[in-house]
């Protein structure tokens, strides 16, 4: 294992000592801060394994909170609904990317934030079984204790960020993530050499959909209401290719290390600048993003200096 794995998993594991830091504030604060960093590492594989830029995050973070939301209406347990709303949203991304995966950049990244306007169109028409623009009341699921709740979902957040860390480290190490590395480099090439690149670009696909539809299973129960303006938000596509871009393409660490310092800055800002925060936030992304074009890796060699003494 890279140290760079290990530190990951440990700095995970640091994360699960969050509820003895604080109160409610804290806890949720911290499964914000799980959720994001699942958002950031799934789509790092699709992004930044592979190397295409995917917009499509939103709509499995709405399938798995739809899916999770209609299954414990009917009663279906949380233990159980979760598996199910995963399972579903990598068996549609990996049919989807088996066509959408032939578009190769811009192409592609258009494609797919079409995807998240389809799923939110049949969600708004399917009343009878999502409420449509009224939004879906979910049962709840823990209990009536507002720092026992609190805990909960903090700990079940935790778990998927666990499970997707682990299942993101294997990926790396493995012969998938090999091949996705030549996709990245040179798809052409990777073909001409006898590699399955539709096959490899589909698992991966449905694999940064897999923990996102997880997560926004979690969330839907978290929050006991949801509506497709809320699930289907086009941010959920875009904050995650951000947290990414801060971090490091394609380093897990990286964009795990991105995605907690985004919240960070977004938190701050909000609580300091709350009439034009997102303004404010806005511009530091740019400054960072100018400053540090390939994330937090271009603080190796001096590069950050050199760009400082050049400007």
């Amino acid at each position: 294992m890279k140290r760079s794995d290990l530190i990951l998993i440990v700095l995970v594991l640091c994360l699960a000592a969050l509820p003895l830091a604080g109160g409610a504030y804290t806890l949720r604060l911290g499964t914000m801060a799980a959720m994001s960093c699942i958002l950031a590492l799934s789509w790092n594989v699709i992004g930044g394994f592979a190397g295409y830029p995917s917009f499509a995050a939103a709509a499995f973070f709405g399938l798995g909170a739809y899916t999770t939301g209609i299954l414990l209406g009917y009663k279906v347990p949380l233990w159980l609904s979760l598996p199910i709303a995963a399972g579903l949203s990598f068996a549609l991304a990996g049919l989807l990317g088996a066509v959408l995966l032939r578009l190769r950049g811009h192409y592609f990244a258009i494609a797919s934030l079409a995807l998240v306007e389809v799923l939110r169109e049949i969600v708004n028409h399917a009343t009878d079984l999502t409420g449509g623009g009224m939004g879906l009341n979910i049962p709840v699921t823990a209990g009536t204790d507002i720092m026992a709740d609190a805990r909960f979902f903090f700990y079940a957040m935790w778990l998927v960020l666990l499970v997707t860390t682990i299942a993101v480290i294997a990926v790396s190490s493995s012969r998938l993530g090999f091949g996705l590395s030549c996709i990245r480099q040179n798809e052409a090439a990777s073909q001409m050499v006898g590699l399955n690149t539709t096959l490899y670009k589909s698992i991966a696909f449905g694999l940064s959909a897999c923990f996102v539809g997880a997560a926004g299973g979690v969330y839907a129960a978290w929050v006991h209401y949801i509506d497709p303006t809320d699930v289907f938000d086009i941010l959920y596509s875009v904050k995650p290719i951000v947290m990414a871009l801060i971090g490091g393409l394609g380093s897990s660490l990286g964009v795990m290390i991105g995605a907690l310092l985004y919240l960070v800055l977004e938190e701050v800002v909000w609580r300091n600048y709350i009439q034009f925060h997102s303004a404010v936030l806005g511009a530091l992304i740019i400054a960072l993003l100018l400053f540090l074009p390939h994330g937090l890796t271009s603080l190796r060699g001096g590069l950050l200096l050199r760009r400082l003494r050049g400007a």
